[in-house]
C-alpha cells in the first residue's frame, strides 16, 4: 500500500482499512510508517456534547459517555461490523468511512442525536467532513491500526486533521441537524451494567497530550516515548482488575440501558425482557455458570484484554491505574514540555473509572469496551489542557 499519498479508486476505498498492517505494541503508535492516508474521498463523523462539563458538574458522566459511544455503536449496527475507523473521546465520538456510505454516516449521526436530545436532555453536536476539505486546507487525515487484543484492533489517527475537523464543527462548520424527536438508532448491545472501577494504585489518572503546533514531530514523539516509559512499570496499568470489574446488581442503570430499546406498541413487553435478561445475566456472572456457548471467565478476561483504555488521535490519551506518586512524576514531566514548547496537556485526577461496553453479541470474541474516568475523565482533562508557551 503507498503510504505516499492518497488512494483514489472504489477498490482502494472499500478495501483501506482491512488492508492496514496491524500493530501490537502500543510504544509503536509514533512510528509514521504505520500511518497510511486515508483516502481523498473519504470522510470524517464527528460528534461532541455541547455543555458536557455542566452534565459532569451534575454528576451525570455515566449518560455523557453512554452518549458518545452511542455513535460507535449505532454506526457500527447499521454496518454490520465494528470493522471500521473510529475513536471514543468521553463526551464524542468519530469515524471515518468511505464516500458510498457518507449518506449512512449522516443518517446515523442525526438519529443518534435525536436519541440523545430525547433520552438525556443533552445537545450532541454532529458533522461529516469530507477528507478532501481537510487537505485542501493543509492538514491530512492517516490512520494506523493498533491491536488491543488478539480479537479487537483499535484505530489511531495522525496527521492534525481530526482536531481541524473537531475545531471546524464546533465553529458551527459542517454541522448537521438531529433528526426528528422521538428517532432511536439501533443501538443493539450498548450496555451499562458494570459498577464503577476503584484503582489498585491508588488513583485514576485521564491524560491527554497533544503537540504544540510550533513544535517538531520528533520532539512531540520523543516526549509520547517518555510518558509511555513512565507508565510502563508496576506503578501504573489498565485500569481494570485483572479479573475484569465488578458486575451491578441486576437494576442498576436499568433506566439508562432501558433507553436504547425499541419499545414499539408493546413497550412493557421490551422493557420486561430487558429486566429478564439482565436477571440472567447477573446470575451467570454471579455464580460462574456456563451457558451454551458463553463462559464468564473467558468474558472476563477478553474484557480485560480488549479495552480501549489507550489512544492516539492526533495525540496522547490515556486512562490509567497509577499511584499518586507516578502521577506527580508525570505532571512534571509534561509542565517541563509545556515550558518548553514541546506539548499541550491535561490531566485529570480521580477516585474511579467507568465503563460503558459495545456488546452484539456475548458468545463472540470481538467485544468493546470504553474506559474512562468517572469524575470527568477526558472531558474534565481537556479543560485543564494548559498551552505551551
Amino acid at each position: 500500500m503507498d503510504a505516499t499519498g492518497p488512494q483514489t479508486g472504489s477498490r482502494a476505498e472499500a478495501d483501506f482499512y482491512a488492508r492496514l498492517p496491524v500493530f501490537d505494541h502500543f510504544s509503536q503508535l509514533t512510528d509514521p510508517g504505520l500511518y497510511m492516508p486515508v483516502p481523498d474521498d473519504w470522510v470524517l463523523g464527528l460528534s461532541d456534547i455541547v455543555r458536557s462539563t455542566s452534565a459532569i458538574g451534575a454528576g451525570r458522566y455515566k449518560e455523557v459517555n453512554t452518549a458518545a459511544a452511542s455513535v460507535i455503536a449505532a454506526v457500527s449496527n447499521r454496518l454490520g461490523t465494528s470493522e471500521f475507523p473510529f475513536v471514543f473521546g468521553g463526551d464524542g465520538a468519530s469515524f471515518a468511512l468511505p464516500a458510498s456510505q457518507s449518506d449512512l454516516a449522516r443518517e446515523v449521526l442525526s438519529a443518534v442525536a435525536a436519541w440523545v436530545r430525547d433520552s438525556f436532555d443533552f445537545e450532541l453536536r454532529i458533522a461529516v467532513v469530507p477528507v478532501s476539505e481537510i487537505r485542501a486546507k493543509g492538514h491530512d487525515v492517516r490512520i494506523a491500526r493498533f491491536a488491543a487484543s488478539p480479537d479487537v484492533s483499535y484505530a489511531m489517527f495522525s496527521g492534525g486533521g481530526l482536531a481541524y475537523a473537531e475545531q471546524r464543527m464546533k465553529e458551527g462548520v459542517f454541522t448537521i441537524p438531529p433528526a426528528q424527536p422521538g428517532t432511536l438508532p439501533d443501538l443493539t448491545g450498548l450496555t451499562c451494567r458494570f459498577d464503577e472501577i476503584t484503582p489498585e494504585r491508588g488513583v485514576i489518572l485521564s491524560l491527554i497530550l497533544l503537540p504544540d503546533p510550533k513544535a517538531s514531530t520528533d520532539a512531540f514523539n520523543a516526549l509520547v516515548g517518555q510518558v509511555l516509559s513512565l507508565v510502563d512499570g508496576q506503578e501504573a496499568g489498565r485500569p481494570l482488575p485483572e479479573g475484569g470489574p465488578a458486575l451491578t446488581t441486576p437494576f442498576k442503570g436499568f433506566g439508562m440501558e432501558a433507553k436504547t430499546v425499541k419499545k414499539g406498541g408493546a413497550g412493557l413487553g421490551a422493557l420486561a425482557k430487558l429486566a429478564g435478561r439482565r436477571l440472567i445475566s447477573f446470575l451467570v456472572f454471579r455464580f460462574g455458570l456456563k451457558v451454551g456457548g458463553f463462559d464468564p471467565a473467558r468474558y472476563r478476561r477478553q474484557l480485560v484484554e480488549n479495552t480501549d483504555f489507550r489512544k492516539f488521535d492526533d495525540g496522547l490519551r490515556m486512562t490509567l491505574d497509577c499511584t499518586p506518586a507516578l502521577a506527580d512524576r508525570l505532571e512534571a514531566l509534561l509542565m517541563e514540555a509545556q515550558h518548553k514548547g514541546t506539548a499541550q496537556y491535561g490531566l485529570h485526577r480521580q477516585d474511579a473509572a467507568l465503563m460503558t461496553c459495545f456488546v452484539p453479541s456475548a458468545t463472540r470474541s470481538d467485544h468493546i469496551h470504553f474506559v474512562d474516568g468517572a469524575m470527568g475523565g477526558y472531558a474534565m482533562a481537556a479543560r485543564t489542557l494548559k498551552p505551551a508557551g
